[in-house]
């Protein structure tokens, strides 16, 4: 490839014979040479091969204004020769891999194995009949039975169910994945981009655009396709995501035209012909490289993953699912940054590896227990001879104690828990669709429902996004509704209207209503739609003044950004002088203004003191009624000498204001509501914007955001900065937490005030609970702020592509009151997963210890290898899918978010575990021992190897179902609520679950026979077992009336599966940037945190601080500056100890004590250096916690330190 690009013979050579007979004038290969050259070479290039520009679009067959004519056939074509604009997705994996995979699972492998043995031995007899007496009572009993050749049946039934689970989870992952790439496809339907085609605008998708188009861009565009730039405005571009040169890259046709798909538009405008899409182009041979093989690509794909995280994001939209398989495989190589491993997963792994390890000890005990038993038993007791014809009947033995062994480990791991968490996110992403929210990120969803505070635009998220001019100032006289045209000096008027014709995107049009007695659709960006609204409302039209004057026309054009605050364009007037118009946010065109129009149009010298009455009298009181206000002004040059265009300070300057306008966005009528809701739901909604101050008070307080009597601060981006940096001009936490509990309006905002903000609220360590914060936004400046958030919303029609890509929710409608859905479903989500754990974790609890109280005391499990699995597979896989899919439901919320820590498993959880724990042993164990006395029936412990079913253990198996099932539908409710059935209907899956489960037991049990060593029972033995299954619900209301306050000891329970610190990899912020010295330094920064743990453990035998300190150790909160010295912002403290208490273990006391010991600040560590910091930072640390006075008796100790 390299060569072929270098050498122009092959070039040449092509040009003959490629595609000529195709018609086009370009192979191939010649745009893909062309597409590797850059800047002032590749304008050589099309220069001496095309003739410039003109030139490559006669080749290609285009027209640069008019673009392609559209006709279908020849769009065919270009697709046929110079290929689609889609990279090829990866093939999914298919069911067989899926299976293979789940395959993989170890508790799975062991059981197979044990099934094996056991099939083998089976078919195994002893030489000789008598053997039978010889082998112990073991064996005795087996031949009588005639029952040994069913002894493979146990392991045949085994295996079976394996098969079943592994199919299960299988089929989980499969539909998982289909749905993901569902959703891949419709994030990429959603991306459209604008083209020239038979000289109209249009919007396609992206996978539409042929070579040969001619495409519109500008600010915000994610570039879909390789090109050359025809013409362009002030452009710039941000080429990090193939270059990895952070700094802007000016475009334009004579210097560097060369424009690269997968790049961002960060300033300006401009039109371009498509010159390579798909596999051809600059993002696309990147991406066939590491299509390569799939071991390479997972090298290379970590790499560039590695280099620059956009790298492989902005592929996205074209790639498409090979994205979303990339991003698959990447969550599960490095589940650690930010975005990939969630709270509640974090929460949920670590509480399966617990529940795992005590499972797996329960189950090796039990093994030991009974081989034990049954070896003292025998060779001790009756003193039995080791035969070597009796060693397969003994390794039967020992193999099936093995087996039930493991089965106990199955029913203890409770693998169901990540299908839980998948089911649960998958639904909620599948009916946020209907609910306006695209959800990129599946764990944004679940993250949304811990949400404190949402820092929200105003525009179009709050507001309708409908601007209209109802205020204007002209000639001296403040209208307070659109003037007649008559009215005004034609002078002014003229200006006026050629003003904001000529300067504002041309993009951006009004067009017709869409249907009869509509509002009239505004079409780019929304203020000059307002201003253009002006135009028409005066009885004049812009379309053919920019007729008049195309935008290849326009001399120079400073586009909108936002640092400028406004936008001016340049034209030559035909007498060869140049003319400004320059329009923008009033209070700063106004600075800049020295002249005004008077009321006869005339030009007027414009004081300081008039500006000062202007704002007093004009611009205040428009904002004040809400409104937006911008102001129109114009310059004019002489042709001699030409000024210097690239001095913008003395351009825009010395301005002659025109008018002054002021533009209504009215409040969007559920918003009010809608924010009313999180208030209510403990969430504070705080308005972040570029808009005047007093239009963003009058806009908060129509929305509800702040009432009248407060406490409160309305302040700009100015003020804000001013009581948030030192005297260096640096950003302290401590200055940020003085202001953003009270803020609610930050008004005049830069993109990085809104970044400070977020950042600020997240990192701020007020409060027992970290913040978690959402962020809308849809400007590419919003990127950062988005991404820095914890759930970043994008919005869908106002959003540019730039914002899309750094959220992590897709506002469909742009609408406030659907973040409030977000919310719902994300707090549905943890109630889900709650539900699940309390139904889960009662039957593990159970299952565990009756097999091995059985196993102990008769030496076999009452609920055999097969029903174990059984168990598992309704309690693990269909629980889930009951539990998972529960709809949300208002009263979600009415309570205040759970925090970063709450435990998984609250108090009221604990109480219901262990209360229907306790319910099910008392009867099982009854039914054990004392059940052939109440059913009169024979009694099924003690049965020899292979002996048939008994009706004994059928009895306690199916009563353990029943209880399971009746306490599947207790488990709907965990807040303690009465009412177990409440909208039971609603839930079509669960009720079809219940049901499903009901027949399939009563199948089992009736027609199971030997493989689940069921005994068919009677009608009025059914009566009972489901009699006992229903005193469940009866026990629910029982425990429901038992006050958590009469049970501390509850509390203390958590103690013991308190969740210690995460591994320090799972919870750094963004694994990507640390470097390995980082990653050590980290891994000795935790050893020296152990360190310091043990030294204030020590120190916690000092009296007089036990209690503050106790508090202060145990809660995740005391934040000590311990990373301070740290320069890195992802060393925040929550990395490396996250203390997670798994059950609730909160004492409102002892908080209020700690508030009492720890009056005095703890001191911020700013620039220690690292050595003296050794000190500093013990000091610090308990300060912190227990904050030490220099008298205290804990400050000797840690100056010896």
């Amino acid at each position: 490839m390299g060569d072929m690009s270098n050498s122009d013979f092959y070039a040449k050579n092509q040009i003959n014979e490629g595609n000529h007979e195709a018609g086009f004038g370009c192979s191939v290969m010649e745009l893909r040479s062309l597409m590797e050259m850059r800047g002032p070479e590749a304008v050589v290039k099309i220069q001496d091969d095309y003739t410039g520009t003109e030139g490559l679009c006669k080749r290609l067959k285009t027209s640069p204004t008019e673009g392609l004519a559209g006709d279908q056939t020849d769009l065919d074509k270009r697709k046929e020769i110079y290929g689609k604009n889609v990279i090829p997705p990866k093939k999914p994996k298919t069911f067989l891999q899926l299976v293979w995979e789940a395959l993989q699972d170890v508790t799975l492998i062991i059981l197979e194995i044990a099934a094996l043995i056991s099939l083998g031995l089976s078919f195994y007899h002893p030489p000789g009949d008598s053997s039978g007496e010889f082998c112990g009572a073991g064996a005795a009993g087996v031949e009588d039975e005639g029952e040994a050749d069913a002894g493979w049946i146990e392991g045949a039934a085994i295996l079976l169910s394996v098969v079943c689970v592994v199919l299960v989870t299988a089929f989980n992952d499969w539909s998982k994945e289909k749905q993901f790439r569902g959703l891949q496809n419709r994030i990429e339907q959603e991306q459209k981009f604008q083209v020239v085609r038979g000289s109209q605008v249009i919007q396609l998708p992206v996978s539409d655009i042929v070579v040969g188009d001619i495409a519109q861009i500008k600010y915000g565009d994610l570039l879909p396709a390789d090109g050359v730039l025809i013409q362009g405005n002030d452009l710039k571009i941000d080429e990090s995501s193939l270059t990895g040169e952070s700094d802007h890259v000016k475009k334009n046709a004579d210097k560097d035209p060369m424009l690269l798909s997968g790049t961002h538009v960060m300033e300006g405008s401009g039109r371009m012909v498509v010159t390579a899409v798909g596999v051809n182009s600059q993002t696309g041979i990147i991406m066939t490289l590491l299509g390569a093989g799939p071991e390479e690509e997972e090298k290379k794909e970590k790499k560039v993953k590695k280099q620059d995280g956009a790298a492989a994001m902005e592929m996205q939209p074209l790639k498409s699912a090979e994205g979303g398989e990339s991003e698959e495989k990447e969550k599960k190589k490095h589940t650690g940054s930010k975005k990939e491993k969630s709270v509640l997963q974090g929460k949920l792994t670590k509480l399966a590896v617990q529940i795992g390890k005590a499972g797996l000890l329960m189950s090796a005990v039990t093994v030991i227990i009974l081989v034990l038993y049954f070896a003292i038993d025998n060779f001790v007791l009756q003193k039995l001879p080791w035969l070597p014809e009796c060693t397969p009947i003994y390794v039967q033995f020992f193999v099936k104690f093995f087996i039930i062994g493991v089965t106990v480990l199955v029913v203890a791991v409770p693998e169901g828990l990540p299908l839980a968490v998948t089911i649960s996110l998958a639904y909620s992403v599948k009916k946020m669709m209907k609910d306006n929210n695209l959800v990129r990120h599946l764990d944004a969803c679940e993250t949304m429902g811990n949400a404190t505070t949402i820092c929200s635009d105003k525009t179009g998220t709050l507001t309708t996004n409908r601007m209209t001019v109802v205020q204007c100032y002209i000639g001296d006289v403040h209208y307070k509704e659109v003037p007649d045209p008559s009215a005004l000096p034609t002078k002014s008027m003229d200006i006026l209207i050629n003003s904001i014709s000529l300067n504002s995107a041309y993009t951006t049009k009004i067009l017709p209503p869409d249907k009869e007695g509509g509002l009239p659709k505004q079409v780019g960006n929304k203020t000059e739609c307002g201003l253009l609204g002006l135009i028409l409302d005066l009885k004049r039209d812009y379309q053919p003044i920019r007729n008049q004057i195309p935008e290849e026309k326009l001399y120079k054009v400073y586009t909108f950004n936002s640092s400028r605050k406004s936008m001016s364009t340049v034209i030559k007037l035909p007498d060869g002088s140049f003319r400004m118009y320059s329009k923008g946010a009033s209070e700063i065109v106004l600075k800049k203004c020295s002249h005004i129009l008077s009321d006869v149009g005339e030009v007027r010298v414009f004081r300081p003191r008039d500006k000062d009455e202007m704002v007093k009298k004009v611009i205040e009181p428009m904002a004040c009624d809400g409104l937006r206000t911008i102001c129109v002004a114009y310059r004019d040059f002489a042709s001699d000498p030409e000024p210097d265009w690239e001095d913008e300070n003395s351009i825009l300057n010395d301005l002659t204001a025109i008018c002054v306008v002021g533009i209504e966005d009215p409040v969007r009528p559920e918003v009010p509501d809608a924010i009313l809701k999180c208030q209510q739901a403990g969430i504070t909604v705080r308005m972040v914007t570029g808009d005047n101050i007093n239009t963003a008070r009058a806009i908060a307080i129509k929305c509800g955001i702040i009432h009248p009597g407060e406490d409160f601060i309305c302040i700009d981006g100015k003020e804000f900065n001013r009581r948030i940096r030192n005297e260096k001009g640096e950003v302290e936490q401590e200055r940020i937490d003085k202001v953003w509990p009270k803020l609610r309006v930050l008004a005049r905002s830069s993109p990085t005030d809104k970044h400070t903000l977020v950042k600020g609220i997240i990192d701020s360590t007020l409060g027992d609970q970290r913040q978690v914060v959402a962020v809308t936004g849809d400007g590419t400046n919003d990127g950062p702020a988005l991404k820095k958030a914890d759930v970043g919303f994008a919005m869908g029609i106002a959003g540019t592509d730039v914002a899309k890509e750094a959220s992590d929710i897709i506002l469909t409608d742009d609408n406030f009151s659907s973040i409030v859905k977000a919310v719902m479903w994300g707090r549905n989500v943890y109630d889900s997963i709650s539900k699940f754990l309390q139904f889960q974790l009662t039957v593990n609890v159970v299952a565990v210890i009756v097999a091995f109280t059985g196993a102990c005391i008769t030496q076999d499990s009452p609920l055999k290898a097969v029903q174990m699995l059984w168990v598992n597979l309704i309690m693990d896989t269909f629980a889930s899918l009951a539990l998972a899919t529960e709809p949300p439901t208002e009263s979600l919320l009415k309570r205040k978010p759970y925090g970063r820590n709450k435990p998984l498993i609250s108090s009221t959880m604990t109480k219901n575990i262990l209360g229907h724990g306790v319910f099910q042993l008392i009867i099982i164990f009854t039914l054990l021992f004392a059940g052939e006395k109440i059913f009169d029936i024979d009694s099924g412990r003690n049965a020899p190897l292979h002996s048939p079913p008994s009706e004994h253990y059928t009895i306690i198996f199916n009563t353990f179902v029943m209880m399971q099932l009746f306490n599947e539908i207790n488990a709907r409710k965990i807040h303690g609520e009465r009412n177990v059935f409440d909208g039971i209907f609603r839930n079509p899956i669960f009720c079809t679950i219940v049901f499903g489960t009901f027949a399939a037991q009563i199948v089992i049990v009736q027609f199971g026979g030997k493989p689940f060593s069921c005994q068919p029972l009677n009608l009025e033995k059914w009566m009972w077992c489901i009699f006992l299954g229903l005193g469940e619900l009866v026990w629910g209301q029982v425990i429901a009336s038992v006050p958590n306050s009469k049970l501390r000891f509850l509390r203390r329970a958590g103690q013991l599966t308190r969740k210690d610190d995460l591994p320090e990899e799972d919870t750094n912020e963004d694994n990507d940037e640390i470097d390995h010295a980082e990653r050590e330094l980290r891994r000795g920064q935790i050893l020296w945190f152990r360190g310091l743990n043990r030294i204030q453990t020590q120190i916690r035998v000092v009296n007089a601080f036990r209690s503050s300190l106790y508090e202060g150790l145990e809660k995740p909160d005391s934040r000590s500056s311990i990373h301070n010295f740290m320069t890195h912002p992802e060393f925040r403290i929550e990395d490396s100890t996250p203390n997670l208490p798994l059950i609730d273990d909160t004492d409102d006391d002892s908080a209020q004590r700690r508030g009492k010991y720890s009056s005095q600040p703890s001191s911020p560590n700013k620039n220690n250096n690292a050595i003296d910091s050794g000190i500093n930072l013990t000091i610090d640390t308990s300060r912190s916690a227990a904050s030490s006075g220099p008298a205290s008796p804990l400050h000797s100790l840690e100056t010896s330190l």
